[in-house]
Parts: C-alpha cells; sequence; structure tokens
C-alpha cells in the first residue's frame, strides 16, 4: 500500500515537472538550421562579384590605344632635261682641230709606234713660251735587256706664241734622273729644226741600258734661248731585266 502511494507522488512530481517545463518553452521560436552549401554558394558569388567590378574599373582607367595613321611614300617627281635640238653623240663636245708640223728634221724625226703619254705631262709657261706633252713611244715600265742600246722618243706641241727656234734646248735634267743614266740635250740650230706656235716637234733619245738590274728614270725639259724652263716635264722608266 505504502509503496503504490509512493509511486504515484513520484509520477505526479514527474508531470508537474514536465508540464512546467513545456510552459517556460511555449511561443519561442526554434534556431535555425545552418545550411553549409548556401554559405559556400553565397561566398563565392561575392568575391565573382568583386572582381567583376575591379576589372571594369581597371579597364575603364587604361587609355585606347589609337593607332598612327598610315604614311603613303609618295616619289617625287624628277626634271627632264633635253637636248639642244642641234646637238648629237658625234659633234657635242667635239675638240677643235690642230694641224702639226709633220716635216722630219735631222735628230727629230717621230717615230710611227707613239701611243698616248702614259709619262708626267705637267707643264710651265713663261712668257711667250709653252708646250703640250702628246704622245711618245716605249711606255713607263717597259722591260729592256741590261747594255741594250734603246730609243725614246716624245712629241711636244708648241702651245705658245713664240717660235722654237736657235738657241733653244731640250734639256737633260741629271739631278733628277738616275745616276746610270748617260742622257744629253738636244740643241736647235737649223732653220729646219724650228717649230712653231700650234706646231709640233718629236725629239728622239739614243740611249744604252744600265748593265745592273733594276729601275732606272731620265727627265727632259724645254729650255728658251735665255736659259729659262718651260713647257712639259717628261721622262722614262724602264725596268732593266
Amino acid at each position: 500500500m505504502f509503496v503504490r502511494k509512493y509511486t504515484r507522488q513520484i509520477f505526479l512530481v514527474f508531470a508537474v515537472t514536465a508540464l512546467f517545463l513545456a510552459g517556460c518553452n511555449v511561443g519561442a521560436t526554434p534556431a535555425p538550421t545552418l545550411d553549409v552549401n548556401a554559405i559556400n554558394t553565397a561566398i563565392v558569388g561575392t568575391t565573382v562579384a568583386q572582381f567583376s567590378v575591379q576589372y571594369t574599373q581597371t579597364a575603364l582607367a587604361m587609355p585606347t590605344s589609337t593607332s598612327a595613321p598610315a604614311v603613303t611614300d609618295t616619289p617625287a617627281s624628277l626634271p627632264t632635261f633635253a637636248l639642244p635640238a642641234d646637238a648629237s653623240p658625234t659633234t657635242a663636245g667635239a675638240l677643235p682641230t690642230i694641224s702639226f708640223n709633220t716635216t722630219p728634221v735631222a735628230g727629230f724625226t717621230a717615230l710611227a709606234t707613239l701611243v698616248a703619254p702614259t709619262s708626267s705631262g705637267s707643264t710651265t709657261k713663261v712668257g711667250c713660251n709653252d708646250g703640250m706633252f702628246l704622245a711618245e713611244n716605249l711606255p713607263d715600265g717597259s722591260k729592256v735587256s741590261p747594255g741594250k742600246k734603246f730609243k725614246k722618243v716624245w712629241q711636244i706641241q708648241n702651245t705658245g706664241t713664240c717660235t722654237w727656234d736657235e738657241g733653244y734646248v731640250f734639256a737633260f735634267l741629271p739631278d733628277r734622273s738616275s745616276k746610270e743614266i748617260e742622257g744629253y740635250d738636244i740643241v736647235i740650230n737649223k732653220p729646219e729644226e724650228f717649230t712653231k706656235p700650234n706646231s709640233s716637234q718629236s725629239f728622239i733619245i739614243e740611249l744604252t741600258a744600265p748593265t745592273v738590274n733594276g729601275e732606272y728614270k731620265g727627265y727632259w725639259k724645254l729650255k728658251n734661248d735665255e736659259g729659262v724652263f718651260f713647257g712639259p716635264l717628261v721622262y722614262f722608266q724602264i725596268i732593266v731585266k
């Protein structure tokens, strides 16, 4: 009997306690449940939005590159020149024809083997006297056997206004020449040896080559009847071998 009463009291206490606890929780909102997937989605969306805004601002801040206009090279037209109607390749720039005294005289006879000059043609005018070197034989650098006799010829035109007459000399210049060369003067004495202005004369020198191999030079120059040099300085150059 006592046990049953005690059990009934315990049950009653538990029932009252339960009712009290239930009364305290009436009207309370239950705690929300966290959705992990929803949180991750929100974070990703926010990050993408921030990147989008930053990229848009950077693009607006950068200057827009403008290509330079293309440059077109236009060739300039060059002036054209026409020759006069009376000019032709065969007549334009033609040199005047000069006649020479070709009468052979003793010691001055021109050789048929004369060629365009290779020696010095520099000239010196003195008063009415002057000359121009026209041609020669035995071009510079010609080879001659040791001890062999040879002839050297220079053709010179009188380009002055005085005649090369008695007392004029085609003079050897030993100070300029190789010491082995035994040169000499050609003195004009006879009327047939005179050379008038615009005429020419051939001066012939007969020499013997040195006996020792080597290069040798000999120089000559015209001199008037007062002993003054004028006209071109001419020379020969041989190689004894």
